[in-house]
């Protein structure tokens, strides 16, 4: 099961008189990882490089900042994914020291910054959700409500027209137990809607 971060997590290491600062961070996006990227600038305007690794989905990059090819951002991610993380940003910020560490020294320094920091990060389990919508007649609303809740569903937008619409996602595991118990309190008088079609929430 992947996971992601609760919080950022920090680590620093010296090697050979370098300085690599490091931080694990959730994040979901590239345009939010490059945002990071830039206050670590900002914050550090004599650093050397600021090479940094997302594990995102589509959004995954690995960024070497200058440092030689396949040295630091890849090494990062694949420190990510051997954790089987998501949604996940490593940034090592690094202050050079006057002495070359070498390709086989960059790998093993970046590596270890993202490594150390990981060891201090709280690891939160992703559960994938699924979105459902019903309709159902008014006098139901308050019996559906309370299935929701101890399904642990977490309701949406709710329209009350002709019928009550209620929009709501639940982890993928427990649909069919929900929407059949939820079918047997309604005695057959909910209706299933394309979630496709779930309306935002005011």
């Amino acid at each position: 099961m992947p996971h992601t971060l609760a919080a950022a997590a920090h680590s620093e290491l010296t090697i050979k008189k370098s300085r690599f600062i490091g931080c694990v961070q959730p994040v979901a996006d590239r345009a939010t990882a490059q945002k990071v990227v830039a206050g670590l600038w900002a914050e550090h305007p004599t650093a050397t490089h600021v090479c940094w690794a997302l594990m995102a989905g589509g959004h995954s990059a690995a960024v070497d900042d200058g440092e030689p090819s396949g040295t630091a951002g890849r090494p990062m991610l694949d420190v990510l994914r051997h954790h089987d993380l998501e949604g996940v940003l490593a940034t090592v910020v690094r202050y050079y020291g006057g002495v070359n560490l070498g390709a086989g020294g960059l790998v093993r320094a970046y590596t270890d910054a993202v490594a150390q920091a990981l060891l201090k990060a709280e690891k939160v389990p992703i559960v994938k959700q699924h979105a459902l919508l019903c309709a159902l007649p008014y006098p139901l609303e308050g019996r559906v409500r309370r299935e929701l809740e101890a399904a642990g569903a977490v309701l949406g937008a709710v329209q009350h027209s002709v019928r009550v619409t209620m929009a709501f996602t639940v982890p993928a595991g427990a649909v069919s137990g929900l929407m059949t118990r939820l079918n047997e309190a309604g005695g057959g008088q909910l209706e299933w809607l394309d979630a496709t079609e779930v309306p935002a929430a005011a």
